[in-house]
């Protein structure tokens, strides 16, 4: 996000998402009960976080004010806060280093990135830029997803992709599950950049056009990278397990070169 205020906004819109998810019981309070949504009140998290209710609505709000660690830290034990959850609150507060204003999006991996996607061999590759757009990609990615290569260079996004290609849907027998953590990972990446990519053509096309992904964004969910696992149904080479990584090259931080390298299947589907 490139203002302060959008920041605000954005900490008071997480802070209300997570506060409406949270079970009741899972901080030592009552179940719901027919007479309240799920969810904690504002109040309630506000005395289990030791601060006023009134300058908890006003952190909701998107007021200027200015949160200490401490009470951020609170707050995330209150609410039940990830880690990589709480780094986002901690970096929209300003409490860690905020990333330049965001570089136009150049549409081609560089030269030394794009040698290095041709060289992994048998294990499909692709670069993004920190919009998602996909900026170069191998031959064995070409073989897993064709499309890379046919759609126009606007659309070759991997948020557009996933959200509006129904190969993709197709390629992904958990599409559900696998779409929405693409949206989390997305939020967790751009951190105080938010508002600039939020305002971009491809996030604003999709909020206006994919249910699924306005769902998935309006949700507010924040999960961080992790290698692991994943299942592909190709409709010539059959279903593939692939462990799929993500690397940053040192002398460009911002661009992400994924890989998926060959992995046996897990053995509740070889029993299959």
């Amino acid at each position: 996000m490139n203002t302060a205020a959008e920041r605000r906004a954005e900490l008071g819109s997480f802070l209300r998402a997570r506060r409406a998810h949270l079970d009741p019981t899972a901080v030592g309070l009552p179940p719901a009960g027919p007479r309240r949504r799920g969810g904690l009140r504002r109040e309630e998290v506000a005395t289990l976080s030791g601060v006023s209710a009134t300058w908890y609505t006003w952190l909701e709000q998107g007021r200027d004010i200015q949160p200490s660690r401490q009470v951020l830290d609170a707050l995330a034990r209150t609410l039940r806060l990830t880690a990589t959850e709480h780094a986002y609150v901690l970096s929209l507060a300003g409490y860690t280093q905020l990333p330049t204003a965001a570089e136009p999006v150049d549409l081609a991996a560089p030269g030394h990135v794009q040698r290095l996607l041709d060289a992994l061999a048998g294990c499909p590759a692709y670069a993004i830029a920190p919009d998602w757009t996909i900026t170069g990609w191998n031959a064995a990615y070409a073989a897993l997803y064709p499309n890379a290569a046919a759609v126009a260079p606007s659309e070759r996004n991997l948020l557009w992709l996933v959200f509006t290609d129904p190969y993709v849907r197709e390629l992904l027998p958990d599409w559900e599950t696998t779409s929405g953590r693409f949206v989390a990972e997305f939020r967790a990446e751009a951190g105080p950049r938010l508002g600039d990519l939020a305002r971009s053509p491809v996030v604003q096309r999709l909020l206006r056009t994919s249910e699924p992904f306005r769902d998935a964004w309006q949700d507010h969910h924040i999960e961080g990278f992790a290698s692991r696992l994943r299942r592909f149904h190709h409709p010539v080479q059959g279903v593939l397990h692939y462990e799929h990584h993500r690397l940053a090259p040192a002398d460009h931080p911002d661009l992400h070169v994924v890989i998926y390298t060959p992995a046996a299947p897990p053995p509740e589907a070889a029993d299959a």
